[in-house]
């Protein structure tokens, strides 16, 4: 069977799984925006629509607790050294240890508190956002931090804040603490406003590279103070907001970087370029910058393979998923989602509107499309390669901040190791939209909560992580983890 007949072919499956009725029309070759897909969400009446699959396809799942007494925790992780130990961050500082046997540990492993900037208890996009354990944490001790400091004093005056990634090494006196004064800052970023920061950066079992994904900068639209006039930021690859970045923390030699009076880094000293970054040539672009064209890229993850897949947070209307490969441009400000976006008026999409960038680069759409009706905002999640939930293997397991969950299939034949590693090779049979399902989550008492993260551990089972308030607000203790486990097979529900 040739390519093409295999491509067309695959596609009348999806359109026969999918169960919506009518025909669709097939995008233009090249054209990698899945605008009009079958999976793709809809604007009706004012207002965005989720394309699920049927009420037959809702798995049903439950929530097993395993921890509490945080108070904003945004991501779970392991740190792969065999130990079962599951790290937990929290947004106003910390990380926690839950040990092998299950028991939440007294002291922190991590504290940045004195080292943050101010948080807003009632609601803030700042803070501690996460960590990333070096693949080779079981010999070298490294891990590295993604938090929210108070505006440098070379960042440009009326800025909000500075944000950091820093490294810092296990402290020698135990493995259940880092030294806090082993930090080392590899980069800053200065930042306009306070939303936006991006969010979970994360190590690619691929290449061993670091991803770190930054917001546009914050503020409504990609406009304002700190943004490009005429484009906004995510659609200006002179600057780095907006996009994800991709260092090598082990090879520190690095290309010419430019300085740029917004951010400080530590290219060529405690990190370097890799050599295969999409624009290292380019003396323009920030050569740290892996794709760009996102709003608030706050959740990414890596499948088994490698493969990256960035949570965005929309504006108004669309939330979406994305697949991402080197050198991609992802389409914000020009589209939310899979739809075209009109600065002047966020809550209506524009009938048309271009399918390239300013440099004639394809804008790329989403893999996965939600509308407001599931939630408010995107909690970004991670593709399931567990055992205990066999109805969602490789699927991507994700939510809504209004504690809705759900998860997306892959089309049919869907090959994790062939995706490409460049987007100048991307076809739009790479970056077809999956189905869309809802997960039901009993008992329904777990749910009435504010969804913020997700996280696997060395089995990659996954876990889910709440609140019972709407801001990092450290009078309060309402923070849980929680195991997601077969339905009915959970303990009851712990206060």
């Amino acid at each position: 069977m040739t390519r093409a007949v295999a491509v067309m072919a695959s596609v009348f499956i999806i359109f026969a799984l999918a169960g919506f009725a009518g025909a669709q029309e097939l995008p233009a070759a090249g054209n990698l925006t899945n605008a009009g897909s079958a999976y793709a969400a809809e604007y009706r009446n004012g207002t965005s629509v989720t394309r699920l699959a049927g009420e037959n396809e809702t798995p049903n799942v439950s929530l097993e607790p395993v921890a509490g007494g945080f108070v904003a925790p945004l991501m779970l992780t392991d740190a792969g050294d065999g130990t079962g130990r599951l790290f937990v961050v929290d947004q106003v500082g910390t990380v926690s240890v839950i040990d092998g046997n299950g028991t939440l540990l007294e002291e922190p492993f991590l504290d940045v508190r004195d080292r943050m900037v101010d948080l807003n208890p009632a609601f803030d996009e700042r803070g501690l956002l996460s960590i990333a354990f070096h693949p080779a944490f079981r010999e070298n001790g490294r891990v590295f931090a993604f938090y929210s400091a108070p505006l440098r004093p070379e960042g440009p005056e009326g800025w909000d804040c500075t944000n950091r990634v820093s490294e810092f090494r296990l402290d020698p006196a135990g493995p259940d603490r880092a030294d806090m004064a082993s930090e080392r800052v590899l980069l800053e970023i200065d930042k306009p406003q306070s939303t936006h920061n991006g969010g979970s950066i994360a190590f690619s079992p691929r290449d061993g590279y670091l991803y770190v994904p930054l917001g546009d900068g914050g503020g409504a639209g990609d406009s304002g103070t700190g943004h490009t006039p005429e484009t906004g930021n995510a659609q200006d690859p002179a600057n780095i907001y907006g996009s994800v970045l991709r260092i090598d923390v082990d090879d520190i030699s690095a290309g010419n970087v430019p300085e740029n009076a917004t951010r400080a880094t530590g290219a060529g000293v405690l990190y370097g370029v890799p050599a295969d970054n999409p624009f290292v040539a380019n003396a323009s672009i920030p050569p740290e910058i892996y794709a760009y064209g996102f709003r608030n890229p706050a959740f990414i993850s890596c499948d088994a393979e490698g493969n990256l897949y960035v949570a965005d947070a929309g504006q108004d209307l669309f939330e979406e998923v994305s697949l991402v490969t080197g050198g991609g441009n992802y389409g914000w400000r020009l589209r939310e989602g899979t739809h075209c976006f009109d600065l002047l008026n966020f809550r209506t999409p524009p009938g048309t509107c271009e399918a390239v960038g300013r440099r004639g680069e394809p804008l790329i759409g989403p893999i996965i499309e939600g509308g407001r009706d599931l939630g408010p905002v995107i909690i970004g999640g991670r593709v399931y390669n567990g055992t205990a939930l066999p109805d969602l293997s490789g699927h991507y397991v994700f939510g809504y901040w209004n504690g809705n969950f759900a998860a997306a299939a892959p089309p049919p034949g869907w090959n994790a190791s062939g995706f490409p590693g460049s987007a100048e090779n991307l076809t739009p049979e790479d970056v077809a939209m999956w189905r869309l399902q809802r997960l039901n989550v009993t008992p329904a008492e777990s749910t009435g909560a504010f969804l913020l993260g997700f996280g696997e551990d060395e089995d990659s089972e996954i876990y889910a992580l709440t609140t019972g308030v709407a801001g990092p607000d450290p009078s309060t203790a309402t923070g849980r983890v929680w195991k997601i486990v077969p339905a009915n097979a959970t303990a009851p529900l712990q206060t």
